[in-house]
């Protein structure tokens, strides 16, 4: 099966460039390390000894974490951020497979680790960066499952861990359509840390080991409460919109601000000089939103040209990457995209983390157990559509009591369940130390995500 796979994988590999290519036109950010994408570039694995002749494992640790885009990136960067303390000359390489995540990465962790993109899952293309890489380790953020990956590492008893693993029964249904491929992947040192016991038993259905199969929780949970975030946030606020009803619409896909727009139209009728934050997800689809702003006669700025809003501006749209956690903290409401339109919804964690009131669509399976135990809490409110968007931000923008008393219990629920980053290092120390197929002592042992956790 593997070998089928590896020819389909290498027949669709020139369509797969060509589409890099043909994005590339649109977003030059495509077009950077096109050899990455083949398993090329420069080696930054460790030495086989030292410089003054010490043994191998004197030499620094070699560790590939691999998170697929933007989401997964931001997931990423704690655990990264814990990687590196206490350990000098670590070296972290990250992979990811869109301009987006790449720009996020060095957004976020700047210098301190080697930036490139995922090759395609050739045999060939995955013995290139590994050699090039030599990891000790191998971390896949949530479900990534490359079968010539897999394989290779095996191959070479490098241990994978999936981090934050989840899987939707429909997933599961696909993979195991594919017989024997995907069970293989779990036959060698392979560990999943799941979110929870749901996606436990999935990846055991798949074919994963029980005694290597961890419920660690979320580790979004654990997104640092940045101090820093907060000034800059206010600071934006005080100096460009100050005394404005303002909300934030982040991460938003095409089909839902037009969703946005119409809700936003209706705030305005009864909300004098509200103010929409428009942040689209993907940075190819800016032009796009704003002709679309055009089309609706809405008076707008672009943040990417200065510009300022003025009373009259009904809209500043948002063009620029790695902006969204500051203006969350610059606004009174935060409504999280891809979740009007079946998308599945992107991190409510993030407003959350900083006691803004959460709003969702209907749409969030993707963060399944996080959106429900916010909405439990009365940390988060979901709406079906347009109308009842606007009907909740009105209430919103017009009782800072009842802002005041969400923004507090989504804080709290993010709070209640940190804890999870721990958990996940106590399964990785032993693997960093050399010690693969050794059990994380009881870091995985931990009970399903709850509010009291």
């Amino acid at each position: 099966m593997r070998f089928l796979y590896s020819c389909l994988v290498e027949v669709l590999r020139p369509v797969a460039f060509a589409v890099v290519l043909w994005r590339g036109l649109r977003d030059r950010g495509y077009w950077e390390g096109l050899g990455e994408r083949f398993g090329f570039g420069r080696a930054t694995a460790p030495d086989a000894t030292a410089v003054d002749g010490t043994a191998a494992d004197a030499a620094p640790v070699s560790v590939w974490v691999h998170a697929v885009s933007l989401g997964e990136v931001t997931a990423a960067a704690p655990l990264i951020r814990a990687l590196h303390t206490g350990r000098t000359g670590m070296i972290i390489t990250l992979t990811t497979a869109t301009p987006t995540g790449r720009a996020r990465a060095r957004d976020l962790l700047g210098r301190s680790i080697d930036v490139r993109f995922m090759p395609y899952d050739t045999p060939g293309g995955m013995r290139r960066l590994l050699e090039r890489l030599r990891p000790r380790l191998v971390i896949i953020m949530e479900t990534e499952l490359w079968p010539n990956l897999f394989h290779e590492c095996r191959r070479r008893r490098i241990p994978v861990v999936l981090a934050n693993a989840r899987v939707s029964p429909k997933s599961v249904r696909r993979y195991r359509h594919f017989g024997t491929l995907f069970r293989s992947l779990f036959a060698g040192d392979a560990w999943v840390a799941a979110q929870s016991a749901e996606d436990a038993a999935r990846f055991m259905e798949l074919g994963a080991n029980r005694d290597r199969t961890q419920v660690i929780g979320n580790i979004k949970f654990d997104v640092p409460s940045n101090a820093a975030t907060l000034e800059r946030g206010r600071a934006l606020r005080a100096e460009n919109w100050n005394d404005r009803p303002v909300w934030v619409a982040g991460s938003t896909h095409a089909g839902e601000e037009e969703e946005l727009l119409t809700a936003h139209a209706a705030v305005r009728e009864d909300v004098d000089g509200a103010l929409l934050l428009l942040v689209p997800r993907h940075p190819q689809r800016f032009a796009a939103v704003a002709e679309l702003l055009l089309r609706r006669g809405m008076s707008f700025e672009r943040r990417s040209t200065g510009g300022v809003p003025r009373p009259e501006t009904q809209v500043l749209l948002v063009d620029t990457v790695g902006d969204l956690s500051m203006l969350y903290a610059a606004a009174d409401v935060a409504f999280v995209g891809g979740s009007l339109v079946p998308i599945g919804g992107h991190n409510l964690l993030e407003p959350a983390a900083l006691s803004v009131p959460v709003i969702t669509g209907p749409s969030y399976e993707n963060g399944l157990e996080i959106a429900e135990l916010l909405l439990k809490e009365g940390g988060a409110l979901a709406v079906a559509d347009a109308s009842e968007l606007a009907a909740v931000l009105k209430q919103l923008l017009v009782d800072p009591e009842r802002r005041q008393r969400v923004g507090a219990r989504a804080r709290q629920v993010v709070e209640a369940n940190r804890g999870s980053l721990a958990r996940l290092m106590r399964l990785l120390e032993p693997m960093l130390a050399g010690e693969a197929g050794t059990p994380g002592g009881s870091a995985g042992r931990s009970p399903p995500i709850s509010a009291g956790h």
